[in-house]
């Protein structure tokens, strides 16, 4: 059986303000640092993983970087196919800005936004590797909200008709005589501890 877990980044400033980050380069904050924190020191107590990938985004990369220091793990490598869905010119802008900006119909303008199956697709692609290369192994992934959520839509449609992917919640899958299964999702069990 091949473990994958799929953790979000920890929260930026953006993310506080509402803003659309898509693959602009924005650092955690104090919080996003502190959730990357407690994730690993979960992650610590819980069950061995092997290695870590994540996203070339420094969000990404910054959670991932807490999380080995917490369960003695480099990061294994950097994957661009885990990138954050590409939002075009609504980077850097809030629902409100966009409304004012476009209309309230700006979903269906052509505003440069990556297409969600290319998204998917992407992560999809990713997993397929994976799961060739690294099979029998247990892998976690440092990623992003769009790119996680629209994956599981993908592959497993009937279970996820929508998805919300809070920041360092871990979404856990396995893969086994060619059959996915989601053991876990969107689980932020570790951000309650702290409160």
């Amino acid at each position: 059986m091949t473990t994958i877990g799929l953790i979000r980044h920890g929260i930026t400033e953006w993310n506080s303000l509402g803003k659309a980050q898509g693959v602009s380069d924005i650092p955690l904050n104090l919080i996003g640092r502190k959730q990357a924190t407690n994730i690993g020191e979960r992650l610590s107590l819980e069950e061995q993983w092997d290695m870590i990938i994540t996203s070339d985004l420094s969000r990404a990369f910054e959670t991932a970087k807490i999380i080995g220091s917490k369960i003695g793990l480099p990061i294994s490598h950097i994957d661009e196919r885990v990138r954050e869905i590409n939002c075009g010119k609504i980077e850097g802008t809030t629902e409100e800005q966009r409304v004012r900006q476009w209309g309230s119909e700006w979903r269906n303008l052509e505003l440069g936004m990556e297409n969600f199956e290319d998204v998917s697709n992407r992560g999809i692609d990713f997993l397929k590797d994976i799961i060739c290369t690294y099979k029998g192994k247990r892998i976690l992934v440092v990623s992003h909200g769009a790119l996680i959520g629209l994956t599981l839509q993908k592959l497993f449609p009937q279970k996820f008709q929508q998805t919300y992917i809070d920041n360092t919640s871990i979404t856990i899958l396995s893969h086994i005589d060619d059959k996915w299964d989601c053991s876990l999702y969107n689980c932020t069990r570790h951000l309650k501890l702290s409160h």
